[in-house]
């Protein structure tokens, strides 16, 4: 009875410090993702828009999605990836033909969405029931 005990504590142990090890990584995904979106909005909403400062910016922040997209896909749901990814890749047509202000509604979902996935799978009472 002692040893089933121990295994359930070491398992518990194991799935707590996954989750803490999973939402930081997420959390920092998020926020780097965050980030970098709001400077890329912010040169999207200028007056003068300078077309290769906001595609490069637009390209900094796809490598960093691709780059944590490879990880995030393992343990969050690809539906709720794939909608940051469309709503990048639109606004990714949007820079493309200069619509700088058409792009800033999907700059804004994307934000929303990867915020929405922050929340949706940290661990607290209201998402465990």
């Amino acid at each position: 009875m002692r040893k089933e005990w121990i295994i359930c504590g070491i398992v518990l142990l194991l799935i707590g410090i996954t989750n803490i090890i999973t939402q930081n990584y997420t959390n920092q995904s998020v926020e780097t993702m965050d980030t970098q979106l709001e400077n890329l909005k912010q040169k999207l909403i200028q007056e003068e828009v300078e077309k290769e400062e906001v595609e490069q910016e637009f390209e900094n922040a796809m490598e960093h999605w691709k780059e944590r997209y490879k990880i995030l896909a393992y343990y969050i749901e690809h539906d709720e990836l794939e909608k940051v990814e469309t709503e990048l890749t639109s606004l990714k047509g949007n820079i493309q033909v200069e619509q700088y202000e058409e792009g800033v509604p999907d700059l804004e979902k994307s934000i929303f969405i990867l915020n929405h996935i922050k929340e949706k799978f940290k661990l607290n009472i209201k998402n465990v029931f």
